[in-house]
């Protein structure tokens, strides 16, 4: 089960006559699995669909509804209008053997950069991917020193560099899946995640 994120829950107290909690499960784009766990002293329910919603009342009880879009704009709107934007996610791919940036690549670094900019108090995460060519050991640096090589020049075009981190997967997450020494465009990359 997936954890459901902040922006997936509105978690309200209200008064005496009504729940004295209600979780709202809002859905998620691109995370059809989310869910959420609600548990009292004596009873406990998962909230498994969008706008799925349980109220817990004072004596413990959940009780399970259903909502929709419109009923939690209603009720929730001012909240919604506040919570984070949703994270964009960018790939970049890069020449074999090395950190260079493919020149597609290079020219799309210039979006992710607006589009991060524009994000008040938004971070960067790059995280450095490799093809399946070389050992385990030589790709987990390899795929290190590509995130470092986009985090630099993230940081270069005047991105605060505090707000930019990079990671390296090596080849455990490729794209497309391989035999080993196979050289596979496509798993050279770097995601750049924009939250």
């Amino acid at each position: 089960m997936t954890r459901a994120p902040y922006p997936l829950l509105l978690l309200l107290a209200l008064a005496a006559c009504a729940p004295a909690t209600r979780v709202t499960l809002l859905p998620q784009e691109g995370k059809p699995t989310a869910a959420v766990e609600v548990q009292s002293k004596s009873a406990r329910v998962v909230l498994g669909q969008p706008y799925q919603v349980a109220e817990v009342r004072e004596r413990g009880e959940v009780a399970e509804k259903q909502t929709n879009a419109s009923d939690v704009q209603k009720r929730h709107g001012q909240l919604l209008s506040v919570q984070p934007a949703a994270e964009q996610r960018f790939t970049l791919f890069f020449m074999p053997g090395g950190s260079a940036l493919t020149p597609e690549s290079t020219a799309a670094l210039a979006d992710v950069l607006s589009r991060a900019i524009e994000r008040p108090g938004g971070e960067i995460v790059v995280i450095g991917h490799t093809d399946r060519v070389g050992t385990v050991e030589s790709n987990d640096a390899l795929s290190l020193q590509r995130a470092q090589a986009v985090r630099q020049l993230v940081i270069g075009r005047g991105f605060d560099a505090a707000r930019v981190d990079a990671v390296g997967r090596g080849e455990r997450e490729p794209t497309v899946p391989t035999a080993d020494e196979v050289d596979e465009p496509k798993n050279r990359r770097a995601e750049i995640v924009v939250r």
